[in-house]
């Protein structure tokens, strides 16, 4: 095949994944059977650029583009913690836990926002707004399971689950499988001024 389907993101450590599956878990068990794709643990991540459509032969390029941007730069770290839906908890399309991020990691998803803008990826039209996906409401949503899914939302908290050390950013491939997206990683850049 010589397009793959592509993101660039920071992962999350183990016990990172682990809270956040507790609280899927959790989330699940108060709305029962509403349709939501909830993202397995090992497959949360922050993404900072989803790339959509990229041919093989790009790749070279958005590796260099990483590499660039993430030459000078010293590890961060990102916390945790919070609960929300997009666009709004009554009408929520994907269900997310918040990230606090330094002003460091705003400025490289601009950076890389802007480079692969400008050889062909479209630029994000939203605000950067970190935050890990936990799930993503069915279009078979009828009003009552957004109902079910607004109260949870609405009653739940969640506080402060941890924080995550970044050191590096991937470069990923995303595969669409029936049981859902298989994720493959095709480069990571660290941060050379951490080494």
């Amino acid at each position: 095949m010589s397009v793959v389907r592509a993101f660039i993101a920071v992962d999350l450590p183990p016990d990172i994944q682990e809270r956040l599956a507790q609280v899927t878990n959790e989330l699940q068990e108060q709305m029962g059977d509403v349709p939501v794709r909830w993202v397995s643990a090992e497959n949360m991540h922050l993404t900072l650029k989803f790339l959509g459509d990229v041919s093989l032969s790009n790749l070279e390029v958005l590796t260099d583009i990483l590499r660039g941007e993430t030459a000078d730069r010293e590890p961060m770290v990102i916390s945790l913690g919070g609960l929300g839906a997009y666009p709004k908890p009554r009408r929520p399309r994907v269900i997310w836990v918040g990230v606090e991020a330094p002003g460091e990691l705003v400025a490289l998803q601009r950076g890389i926002d802007k480079q692969t803008g400008r050889v062909g990826y479209a630029r994000d039209r939203r605000p950067f707004s970190p935050h890990i996906t936990l799930g993503r409401v069915s279009r078979n949503a009828t009003p009552r399971d957004v109902r079910v899914i607004g109260d949870v939302l609405s009653t739940k908290k969640i506080g402060f689950l941890g924080v995550a050390r970044v050191k590096a950013v991937h470069l990923y491939r995303s595969d669409l499988q029936p049981g859902g997206a298989v994720y493959s990683r095709l480069f990571s850049a660290c941060f050379d001024a951490g080494n």
